[in-house]
């Protein structure tokens, strides 16, 4: 699962990596370092050939939902890569509406012996990671207002990630793009290359989902406990591989 992630990309730095149309009203982005389920997000969509980064509700509520929302008790938030394709809910926006959903970086737990350690990933290379998302628009009958949403799909871990948890975001390259928008599958929805990621041991007040958004700390690098030393010990073995 990822159910936690950070989003620090300036207006400028979106444009550059997602193309975007020099014409669009640039946005005010704020850094969030507690990105939540049902929060609001920012993904990149494509509409008639044209990219655009709107706000949606993280966690997918699919066109055809007659209840009403606070009756959507399922965890859309993430999506199976072996599953997506033909899961109900999440089949037709995976035909249809395709999105990138940009991220600084993101949160994984692992068991340990003096309870769940947060790791932070982010890209070993600097840039943002671009996760495949699907998004769907879903009237309200009550209301009559339309809610857009959207899910991140994730796959099996590679090498790297699997050390603290058992699955990933699908991570997509800059050259991959067009093909996740024109409706490639399979080949585009597996685990990034080793190298890709890096990671470190961050505090467990970033355990809850109320820890601050705004609280640039929550990514700070600490020092594991000793039960947790030879969890460290993996991590540097693998940075010195690496060199």
């Amino acid at each position: 699962m990822c159910g936690r992630f950070t989003y620090r990309l300036t207006w400028p730095e979106i444009v550059r990596l997602y193309r975007l149309p020099l014409d669009l009203t640039a946005r005010n982005t704020e850094p969030r370092y507690n990105v939540c389920p049902t929060d609001p997000i920012d993904v990149v969509t494509a509409r008639d050939d044209r990219l655009e980064l709107i706000s949606v509700r993280w966690g997918l509520v699919p066109w055809w939902w007659s209840k009403s929302l606070k009756e959507m008790k399922l965890a859309t938030f993430n999506a199976r890569a072996e599953s997506v394709a033909t899961k109900p809910l999440f089949r037709d926006a995976f035909k249809r509406k395709r999105c990138l959903i940009p991220a600084s970086g993101y949160y994984e737990w692992q068991d340990t012996a003096g309870g769940k350690q947060p790791w932070y990933f982010t890209r070993a290379d600097g840039e943002a990671a671009t996760i495949a998302g699907l998004w769907d628009e879903w009237k309200d009958k009550a209301t009559g207002e339309t809610l857009k949403s959207c899910t991140m799909i994730i796959t099996k871990p590679n090498d790297f990630v699997a050390e603290v948890h058992d699955r990933m975001p699908v991570i997509l390259e800059s050259q991959d793009f067009e093909a996740w928008f024109a409706g490639a599958g399979e080949d585009l929805m597996k685990p990034a290359a080793n190298d890709v990621l890096q990671r470190w041991p961050v505090s467990k007040r970033v355990n809850s989902s109320k820890a601050p958004a705004d609280d640039p700390t929550l990514i700070d690098r600490v020092e594991l406990a000793s039960l947790d030393v030879s969890a460290t010990d993996l991590v540097e073995r693998v940075s010195r591989s690496k060199a």
